[in-house]
């Protein structure tokens, strides 16, 4: 028997590669689908299902791909439809793969499909469940990702409670749980950072599981839930409905540009220029409005919360080598449309005496002592809610990156704007937005508020939401 955990940090996302005897399954595949069949391949095995836990809203799946390339069966659990050819399972349907057992465990809460898949061995004893969203290492899926019209998020909580208690918690203790997503996913909003444990920890330490009663876990499952990226809907769509091959989009994607081609493209095409680099290489020199998003940091998850349109043409500006990872993640989060990238990246294009734009930075101790003489500066916070309840200085704006499209219009483009989040990465994307839709003067304030912290500037802190925050 062979359990891999395939876990992919930048989506926060876990597949799972199970083989026994010859035979392998697939557990929530990622778009590049190469590795998986690579594995089976020099295993000597043969992919005989691709098991989905549930219409995944984070990330387009690999599944389709995968089916064409391998020829395995695509199992979803009871109540999911598809436009592709796929097997819907009934509550309780087994599965065999080489000598283990896969039982289907209907266990709708997060989605009305969702399902948990319990892998016995050979001998017929419960050995880990692959719970998908359903039960996270720390959490529990959140309740509100149903379509405008179905149940509420308090319903689906409620169903989800009916799922735990019945499916999951009368399992033994000593079972392995494998989740879909582990620290950093917006699919939940108290997962641990490890990503493997057993049931019983998790009844020990699992807050979603220790509650007192029915009424108890939809209050706290419910409670201090941001609202789902923009993209999340638009993914589950595509996991339900099927997509182009992930060749194809790799194919018309990796399309090396020169600078005056390069040009004529974003004006003819009317694409957006997605500066991959890091924030300060960013910073130093850039294209004008161009966004920058770093490929180094959650780059295909912020993609997702921040440009509305999957279809919108990308050309990519990229550091050497890093065009076929940049469409890869991209294409993770349903971003199909990349069109080429600047063969050369920023140097081609200064070499080419085209026009470049920079973005001022200010050291702490400097920002400091501008705050001491002009208390009245215009500082935007751009952290999530959480983040700045548990600490900000006292004259910022809390005005989170997730939430930009909505509080542009309150910018004056003439003022000048000091920003800020926890290190750096994420003030940087909200400078790069700014200076795309006219505010002139925006200045990234280095170490954000980390580096603030050591200053004597005036500080709320709430030692209470930090550690809250930190669980």
């Amino acid at each position: 028997m062979k359990i891999e955990q395939i876990y992919t940090g930048c989506l926060a996302e876990a597949a799972y590669y199970i083989e026994s005897n010859g035979e392998a399954a697939i557990i929530d595949p990622l778009r590049e689908v190469q590795p998986y069949l690579k594995k089976a391949k020099l295993a000597g095995a043969t992919i005989k299902y691709i098991f989905e836990t549930h219409f995944h809203a984070d990330f387009v799946s690999g599944h389709v791909d995968l089916a064409q390339h391998s020829g395995a069966k695509i199992i979803y659990g009871p109540t999911a439809q598809t436009t592709f050819d796929s097997y819907i399972a009934q509550d309780g349907e087994t599965f065999k793969i080489g000598d283990l057992t896969i039982t289907t465990l209907h266990t709708p809460g997060h989605t009305p499909e969702s399902t948990t898949y319990l892998l016995s061995d050979k001998d017929g004893k419960p050995y880990c469940i692959f719970t998908g969203d359903t039960l996270f290492i720390g959490d529990v899926g959140r309740p509100d990702l149903v379509q405008k019209g179905a149940q509420t998020a308090e319903e689906m909580a409620g169903i989800l409670y009916d799922s735990l208690q019945s499916k999951i918690l009368s399992l033994p203790d000593d079972v392995l749980v494998y989740p879909a997503h582990g620290a950093g996913s917006a699919c939940g909003k108290h997962m641990s950072k490890e990503t493997f444990d057993t049931l019983g920890h998790q009844k020990e330490v699992n807050y979603a599981l220790k509650t007192a009663n029915r009424e108890d876990f939809i209050q706290q499952v419910t409670e201090g839930t941001l609202p789902p990226p923009q993209y999340f809907a638009k993914n589950a769509a595509i996991n339900k409905n099927g997509y182009e091959s992930f060749a194809q989009v790799k194919e018309k994607g990796l399309i090396p540009m020169e600078p005056e081609e390069f040009e004529a493209t974003v004006n003819h095409m009317g694409a957006l220029i997605l500066d991959t680099r890091d924030p300060q290489d960013f910073a130093g020199s850039f294209i004008p409005s161009s966004i920058n998003i770093g490929l180094n940091g959650q780059f295909a998850p912020w993609v997702g919360a921040l440009i509305t349109d999957l279809k919108q043409p990308l050309l990519l500006i990229v550091e050497e080598g890093k065009a076929e990872e940049a469409i890869t993640r991209l294409a993770r989060v349903g971003y199909d449309h990349t069109i080429g990238y600047l063969e050369g990246g920023i140097s081609a294009w200064i070499a080419a005496g085209k026009d470049v734009e920079t973005i001022g930075s200010v050291a702490v101790a400097e920002f400091e002592e501008m705050m001491h003489i002009h208390p009245d500066l215009k500082v935007l916070d751009v952290r999530k809610p959480g983040e700045y309840e548990a600490g900000h200085l006292e004259c910022t704006l809390t005005r989170p990156l997730d939430y930009i499209n909505d509080w542009t219009n309150e910018i004056n483009p003439s003022a000048t704007y000091y920003i800020h989040c926890a290190g750096g990465y994420r003030s940087m994307i909200a400078a790069s937005i700014l200076k795309a839709r006219g505010v002139e003067n925006v200045i990234d304030i280095k170490g954000g508020y980390a580096a603030i912290r050591s200053t004597s500037l005036k500080r709320t802190d709430n030692s209470a939401a930090a550690k809250e925050l930190k669980s």
